[in-house]
């Protein structure tokens, strides 16, 4: 559950000594009720692939539920939700720029991040982990005046989050 070591200056390091803490996007799995450890959390981690392009890839958000188009002459890689940031205890958390490929996410998932602890050896989704999207804006309502506050039950929740499309250039 923690996969980085910590030396110090006399050329001694430490795996998995800390109590540190380390988040992963998670997959679509309904979320365990208890933490999960050894090989249990293979189901929890998202893998990812790595892929070489002829040139960098860019995110879009269209701030509406809308797929946003790609700009002319660059092609589509795929299309998501619209993600920011993710925070945790304290000052712990996370983001990327909005212009990264990372903040268009394929699957919307209100905790798209698990939690694991190092010094337990557990990763598990906890009730003070918070995940920030992008959401939708009314043409009209656009630099005008501040949204109305609303509490989005599930099955709602899709409605107010901005979708983007991840694009890359021909050449």
């Amino acid at each position: 559950t923690m996969p980085f070591l910590y030396c110090n200056i006399d050329e001694v390091c430490h795996y998995a000594n800390r109590n540190d803490k380390s988040y992963w996007l998670s997959t679509t799995a309904p979320i365990p009720m208890m933490p999960v450890s050894n090989w249990q959390i293979r189901r929890y981690i998202s893998r990812c692939s790595v892929c070489e392009v002829p040139s960098q890839a860019i995110a879009v958000h269209s701030q509406d539920i809308t797929i946003p188009q790609c700009p002319n002459g660059w092609r589509s890689l795929w299309i998501g939700y619209s993600f920011l940031m993710h925070t945790a205890a304290g000052p712990e958390g996370g983001g990327q720029s909005l212009v990264s490929p990372g903040s268009c996410l394929e699957d919307f998932r209100a905790t798209p991040f698990i939690e694991c602890n190092g010094a337990r050896g557990t990763c598990h989704y906890f009730a003070n982990k918070y995940s920030f999207w992008l959401t939708t804006v009314e043409a009209t309502r656009q630099f005008v005046e501040s949204p109305p506050s609303e509490t989005l039950k599930a099955g709602q929740l899709r409605t107010r989050v901005s979708r983007c499309q991840v694009c890359v250039k021909f050449l």
